[in-house]
C-alpha cells in the first residue's frame, strides 16, 4: 500500500488532504484514484489508513478509516554530523532517518571541507527536512528526526545535551581541541575498524550498531532493562 506524508495539523482537518506535491506523486506516478486505500504517515506518531475521496491535480482528498498510534523507541538517539559535501549530507540524513535516529545536528567542525554561508542555510535545511520525509514513507516509520540548523561544536556543547550522541567527523576528521571538547562532555571514542570509512558509511555504521545494541536490551515490555 502506498504511504504517503503529510504533517500532524494537516491530519487534523475535515477532510484532510495532501499536499500538491504529494497529490501529484500519487496521482500521476503511482496512479492513485478515488475509493484506492493509503497510509499517510504524520511524523509525530500517527499512521493513518485512509480512502480517497477525491483525485483533484493539486490535492487529493482523504478519509480516514482507522487511527493506529505508534510508540516511540524507548530511547533517543542524536546523530551529530559534521557537515558532508554535495548529496552526501542527503544520504547521511535519510539513512539516519531509515535507522531511528531521534534528531540529526549538523556541525560546522575546523575541518568542514562542504562550507555552509548563513544564507544558504534555509535551503540546506529545507533540503535535508525533504530527505527525511523520503525516507519515512520508504520505511515506514511513524516518526521523524528533527533536522536543526548548522551550529559549531562548541556551541552544541554548550547547551549541555544529556541524549545519547553519536559524532561523526568530517573528512579530515575533528581537530584535536574539538575531540578533547567532546571527550571532556563525556563522549568516549571508539574505532570502526582498520579501514578508513567515507563520513556517509561511518554514520550509517555507528547507527547501526548502536541501534542494534540498543535494542538488544529492550525488555518485552519496550522498554529498556
Amino acid at each position: 500500500m502506498h504511504r504517503f506524508y503529510l504533517p500532524p495539523d494537516e491530519c487534523l482537518k475535515d477532510p484532510p488532504r495532501l499536499s500538491e506535491r504529494e497529490s501529484h506523486h500519487a496521482l500521476n506516478v503511482l496512479r492513485v484514484r478515488p475509493r484506492d486505500r493509503v497510509v499517510v504517515l504524520n511524523g509525530a506518531g500517527d499512521e493513518l489508513l485512509c480512502e480517497v475521496l477525491n483525485a483533484e491535480r493539486r490535492a487529493l482528498t482523504l478519509r480516514i478509516v482507522q487511527k493506529n498510534a505508534i510508540p516511540p523507541l524507548p530511547y533517543q538517539v542524536t546523530l551529530v554530523q559534521a557537515v558532508a559535501r554535495g548529496k552526501a549530507m542527503e544520504l547521511i540524513v535519510q539513512k539516519a532517518t531509515e535507522l531511528g535516529a531521534h534528531r540529526i545536528v549538523p556541525i560546522l567542525s575546523e575541518r568542514t571541507v562542504a562550507q555552509v554561508d548563513a544564507e544558504a542555510v534555509p535551503n540546506k535545511v529545507e533540503k535535508w527536512v525533504a530527505s527525511t520525509v523520503e525516507a519515512l514513507k520508504q520505511c515506514g516509520s511513524a516518526w521523524l528526526p528533527r533536522v536543526e540548523a548548522p551550529l559549531t561544536a562548541q556551541a552544541f556543547l554548550a547547551r549541555g545535551d544529556r541524549s545519547v550522541c553519536v559524532w561523526v567527523g568530517p573528512e579530515g576528521d575533528f581537530t584535536p581541541a574539538e575531540i578533547n571538547a567532546v571527550r571532556a562532555a563525556g563522549a568516549l571514542p571508539i574505532t570502526l575498524g582498520p579501514l578508513v570509512l567515507r563520513s556517509e558509511t561511518a554514520a550509517i555504521y555507528s547507527l547501526s550498531v548502536i541501534n542494534y545494541e540498543l535494542q538488544s536490551k529492550r525488555g518485552q515490555n519496550g522498554h529498556l532493562k
